[in-house]
């Protein structure tokens, strides 16, 4: 199974979209500063993630998201209450 995530930095709020195919391990990573674009924002928490099959179907998503206000500004509002 492979992931889209949506991790929040309790630290200062700020949203980062991702995708792996090991959500706890990968948030792990997160909080660990294992990765560049969130090492100054630690801690994270998920508050949003969809399962895929597809590993090309999880990137195609995740690319979505990065890249095109619609998609984003959609799952912010899903997730707008979790905030």
């Amino acid at each position: 199974m492979y992931y889209v995530y949506v991790i929040q930095s309790e630290k200062n709020k700020k949203l980062y979209f991702g995708f792996t195919n090991n959500l706890n391990a990968r948030l792990e990573s997160h909080n660990n500063g294992g990765n560049k674009s969130t090492k100054f924002s630690t801690p994270w928490r998920y508050v949003y993630f969809e399962g895929y099959r597809s590993e090309k179907d999880a990137r195609l998503r995740e690319k979505k998201l990065k890249h095109y206000g619609n998609a984003r500004s959609y799952i912010k509002l899903r997730i707008k209450n979790c905030l």
